[in-house]
């Protein structure tokens, strides 16, 4: 029963959370106190299955090329996730005009 209880505590430890679905928005600056976010949206994405394909471009220049941005006020980022990363997307998310 002892090695029962270990053995639980062990593994819930060790499983980190959102393992089966993370759906998670973070700022990616660290000056939001003085943050206006603009006129305009550009997200980027990389894609990734299996754990042994990945594609795409999350940069900050692909962002701001995809939503027309010539300044950029503020970054988002975005992860969404599915059991364990068997299908996984982060976005990055530029505020701007």
């Amino acid at each position: 029963m002892r090695f029962l209880r270990k053995l639980l505590l062990i593994s819930v430890l060790l499983i980190p959370s959102g393992c089966l679905y993370m759906d998670t928005k973070l700022p990616l600056d660290t000056d939001v106190s003085v943050t206006t976010l603009g006129s305009k949206t550009g997200v980027s994405s990389v894609h990734s299955i299996l754990w042994l394909v990945a594609w795409g471009d999350c940069g900050v220049e692909a962002a701001a090329k995809n939503g027309g941005l010539k300044v950029i006020n503020h970054l988002d980022s975005h992860a969404f996730q599915i059991l364990f990363g068997l299908y996984t997307r982060i976005d990055t998310i530029a505020y701007g005009d």
